[in-house]
């Protein structure tokens, strides 16, 4: 037994297994949103910041999904975090992508942890949900599975971090990824679906994809406004 748990259970495994899998599938982009923040930082500030912000990231994820379904059902909730993955998107990408150094730098490993656990607070509205479901109101076995998943969670940010530097590339699709996501909680919002009545996943999509073009767009003009003023 472990904390009330039978471990030696087939029933624990595979509740465990279910959840991690959950947690590693969703976690792609919280991943993301870690190695974009971390990685104007020096070396050792890198892996600080990567290790701490996915830590806190994760106690933040178990007390979320405690109250998850209580939260969802908030109208505006998701609308207010919409705008704010607009704004990290836009935010990230503005800091990003001049090889020179120019534009915006995040300045310290706290206002890096900051935006890891703003961000990962806004995406973790809908990702708890899968994780919450796959421990069938185990919280102990959350709480295991979801601790258990920060070395994998952090491996991914590291690795992404130095893909990052040798392409790009990949800080304007992870910026989009965020402005994507942003239009989807729009459109699922309570309010939205009160108003409008039930919007089709064809709709949903479309709006993801709006809000994608809408955050590079926006970061790119501002980070090429920004070099422009450097001159």
């Amino acid at each position: 037994m472990l904390f009330g748990l039978d471990i030696s259970s087939a029933a624990f495994w595979s509740a465990f297994g279910s959840i991690m899998l959950a947690n590693i599938v969703l976690s792609g982009d919280n991943a993301v949103v870690i190695a974009m923040a971390a990685r104007t930082l020096q070396p050792e500030q890198q892996k600080k910041a990567i290790f701490w912000g996915s830590a806190a990231a994760i106690v933040m994820r178990i007390v979320l999904t405690i109250v998850a379904i209580q939260l969802l059902t908030l109208p505006f909730l998701k609308i207010l975090g919409a705008i704010l993955l607009v704004y990290i998107g836009v935010d990230l990408l503005k800091g990003g992508g001049d090889d020179e150094g120019h534009g915006k730098e995040i300045n310290g490993m706290a206002a890096a942890i900051r935006t890891i656990l703003v961000a990962d607070l806004v995406m973790s509205l809908d990702n708890v949900l899968a994780v919450a479901a796959a421990a069938k109101g185990n919280i102990p076995l959350l709480i295991l599975g979801l601790l258990v998943s920060i070395p994998l969670i952090v491996f991914g940010a590291t690795l992404l971090t130095k893909v990052m530097e040798r392409y790009p590339i990949i800080i304007t699709i992870g910026a989009a990824l965020l402005g994507f996501l942003a239009g989807e909680m729009l459109l699922t919002d309570p309010a939205m679906t009160q108003h409008f009545g039930k919007i089709s996943e064809q709709n949903v999509l479309f709006a993801g994809i709006l809000g994608a073009v809408l955050v590079v767009i926006l970061g790119t003009w501002l980070q090429k406004r920004s070099k422009n003023q450097d001159k």
